[in-house]
């Protein structure tokens, strides 16, 4: 009798698929990082130039929620170092309070809505950024955390910058870049900013036409 080998099929270990998984969710996992992290950095952005220049809707909605004017320059000059420290690489200390300081910003643009009687079309905007910021807190890589030894130190109480993530120039110049871009969008598009969101006002009935 001839006997006729069967093929050998392609093998895959039981180890290769939990590696294939990981890459896969590590890969999911960057670019939802990437995608909440540039929302919230061009948010911060676009808000420190309307903050800045002021525009119209600046002063109607501070009026509106019974802030002072003076409060668009300091939240201004606070929204451009939060999207500097976020975007940027490296220093994760300085990262986790800038997360902190833009949680604050919107759960507190929430608050001061709802705390006016505003409806939802008011406050549901700094909701999403909100949430968005706490995504990107959450999603961010290793290199962006702050590691277990600037928190715990050494056994002999020290503190040590073994793990500090290096700062490398390309990341630097990426970083600068999209801060450049998202400025020169921000800038660019104010006129028809400020149209749009006059529109908004009279529509909410903050201002009359």
């Amino acid at each position: 009798m001839i006997t006729r080998a069967t093929p050998a099929l392609p093998h895959t270990s039981a180890d290769e698929l939990p590696v294939t998984a990981r890459n896969d969710s590590s890969r999911t996992r960057r670019i939802a990082f990437w995608a909440t992290t540039l929302i919230i950095v061009f948010e911060l952005v676009a808000g420190s130039v309307w903050n800045l220049v002021p525009i119209e809707w600046v002063e109607i909605q501070l009026e509106h929620l019974g802030y002072p004017h003076f409060f668009a320059y300091l939240l201004g000059v606070w929204q451009v170092g939060a999207a500097v420290a976020i975007i940027a690489p490296g220093f994760p200390l300085i990262k986790e309070w800038a997360y902190a300081g833009a949680f604050l910003l919107w759960s507190g643009g929430v608050v001061s809505h709802l705390a006016v009687g505003d409806g939802v079309q008011s406050w549901s905007a700094p909701l999403m950024f909100a949430i968005l910021a706490v995504a990107s807190w959450m999603l961010r890589p290793a290199d962006r955390r702050l590691p277990q030894t600037w928190l715990r130190g050494t056994a002999d109480g020290s503190r040590t910058d073994a793990t500090r993530p290096e700062t490398s120039r390309r990341g630097w110049a990426i970083a600068l870049g999209v801060l450049v871009v998202l400025y020169a969008a921000s800038v660019l598009t104010l006129p028809v900013v400020d149209e749009v969101m006059h529109d908004n006002a009279v529509r909410l009935g903050w201002i009359e036409e």
